[in-house]
């Protein structure tokens, strides 16, 4: 029986309130960390969001 590999999960924290908002699975061709402007529900608005471990 063929067995699957696990997927990487990562995170997304806010910037500005310091909360993990966002998970996602990151492909192969992604390199490095990321950061993209999505909204915060926490702060009420669009703040950037980086990559955590």
């Amino acid at each position: 029986m063929a067995t699957k590999k696990k997927k990487k999960l990562s995170k997304l924290k806010c910037e500005e309130c310091q909360r993990i908002n966002y998970y996602f699975y990151k492909s192969k061709k992604m390199e490095g960390k990321i950061s993209l402007k999505k909204y915060c529900r926490w702060c009420k608005k669009h703040t950037l969001h980086k990559e955590v471990k």
